[in-house]
């Protein structure tokens, strides 16, 4: 099974607000999901993100990859950089 991290939609109209998942790539936008990893919400102002960093890391050291938005969002939170980091720590062991 590919796992992805992705956004998955939610809130009314013309006000979105995002969780950022661990899904099955097969499964629709909105479907069927593994986990909730944070959230986002592009409507504030500063556009707020929260992201739990232990699920976030764990899943992408089993192989899931983000969506291109999700990798941005990793990155802004130092998330993509610690995971670079344990993956090199890991081959010069």
């Amino acid at each position: 099974m590919a796992v992805k991290l992705r956004l998955k939609r939610m809130g009314a109209k013309a006000k979105p607000f995002y969780r950022i998942v661990a899904a099955d790539s097969r499964s629709p936008r909105d479907g069927r999901f593994l986990e909730v990893v944070g959230t986002y919400d592009p409507v504030k102002d500063a556009s707020k993100v929260t992201v739990d960093e232990e699920k976030a890391l764990y899943w992408l050291s089993k192989g899931a990859q983000p969506t291109d938005t999700v990798r941005n969002i990793l990155s802004k939170q130092g998330i993509m950089k610690k995971f670079a980091d344990s993956k090199t720590k890991k081959s010069v062991k």
